[in-house]
């Protein structure tokens, strides 16, 4: 038996909640200028509780269509990102429905709250980058009905629709290859992992190969530091001043492995003889590196195109798959290799049984 569809609240709910007629309720959602500041709280915590989302256009409201789907990102500055929203944007066009993109700063409350002023406005879906999300987004999207799919990774218990790619192995399998070349006491450079699942699975990943040998990440063998160039070569600078430096380290993206490459050009630190150091991505800014990054190569397009391809046919009734996991391959290059016997003196110690 099919479950009756939610009754959405109206705007004479919050009028009736908040003791104010509708058209203040307009007026304080829409105009809020125009009304005193304590009868528009009243109004704003009325609709909160109701969780009333007024639609935008008269046209999306008898259509319940605008062909408008909105992507959420962390950030507009890592261009990964901008890779799979442009992919997105293509695909999403050749189907006729056009791109709305926000940003919300690694901040789970204002990606909430971005989607909810979407929503507003008429969007008919969504596409979100990872798995870490507040239950009141999902609550949102459900009590409005709006299809999403999480992108760049793939939800383990099926929970959500999600495209995307296995972090966790990424890091695996590179350290591994690390591992294989001789190399015990490794690095991690990495993006903080507060609300960023993204760069706790790719830390997770290190930390599992090293324990399948009887090896641990050491602390101070973690450095965590923003995306961005300089703030990775500053994190490198550290690793280098420790009094056994790792001999080779894994960056969760290539912008952090060729900030690293930086440091240790400055440094007199050669690489691969010195340090080896690979990223993840498998981007332009590495391979064109003297010598050339070693990276994961991760689906950055292809995400792009599925969670287009997977929203389009949702919202025309078609068939969809939703869970689809993409394949990641190490690319060799030049910037790993065999440690020389005098980087290779201190090991870490063995990880204690638990």
């Amino acid at each position: 038996m099919n479950a009756l569809p939610k009754i959405r609240p109206a705007a004479r709910d919050v009028a009736r909640l908040a003791g104010v007629s509708t058209a203040t309720v307009s007026r304080a959602l829409n105009s809020p200028a125009q009304v005193d500041p304590a009868t528009r709280q009243r109004v704003v915590e009325a609709a909160e509780k109701l969780r009333y989302v007024p639609h935008g256009a008269a046209r999306s409201l008898r259509s319940h269509r605008s062909k408008m789907v909105g992507a959420v990102v962390p950030s507009f500055d890592y261009a990964l990102y901008a890779r799979t929203t442009s992919a997105l944007q293509r695909r999403l066009g050749e189907h006729g429905y056009s791109l709305v993109l926000a940003e919300h700063h690694y901040d789970l409350e204002a990606e909430t709250r971005v989607a909810e002023q979407l929503v507003q406005h008429g969007v008919d879906a969504f596409v979100f980058v990872g798995l870490d999300h507040e239950q009141r987004l999902f609550t949102l999207l459900e009590d409005y009905g709006r299809p999403y799919v999480l992108t760049w990774g793939v939800d383990p218990m099926g929970r959500h629709p999600s495209v995307g790619f296995d972090n966790r192995a990424a890091t695996h399998a590179i350290t591994r290859h690390l591992m294989d070349l001789g190399h015990r006491r490794i690095g991690l450079l990495s993006a903080p992992v507060l609300g960023n699942d993204r760069a706790r699975a790719r830390g997770d990943g290190v930390r599992a190969a090293l324990a399948e040998q009887g090896l641990a990440l050491e602390a101070d063998c973690a450095q965590y530091a923003p995306i961005s160039l300089a703030a990775a070569e500053e994190a490198m600078n550290r690793l280098l001043a420790l009094p056994a430096p790792p001999t080779a380290v894994v960056a969760t993206n290539d912008v952090f492995a060729v900030g690293a490459m930086v440091a240790c050009r400055k440094a007199g630190v050669r690489i691969p003889q010195d340090m080896s150091i690979s990223g993840v991505d498998n981007t332009d800014l590495g391979a064109t590196q003297t010598p050339g990054l070693t990276s994961i190569r991760t689906p950055i397009t292809e995400v792009g195109r599925a969670a287009a391809d997977q929203l389009v046919a949702r919202l025309e009734g078609r068939a969809f798959s939703a869970l689809q996991i993409y394949p990641i391959e190490i690319v060799h290059r030049g910037s790993t290799g065999k440690p020389t016997t005098r980087t290779s003196d201190a090991l870490i110690e063995p990880a204690r049984s638990a």
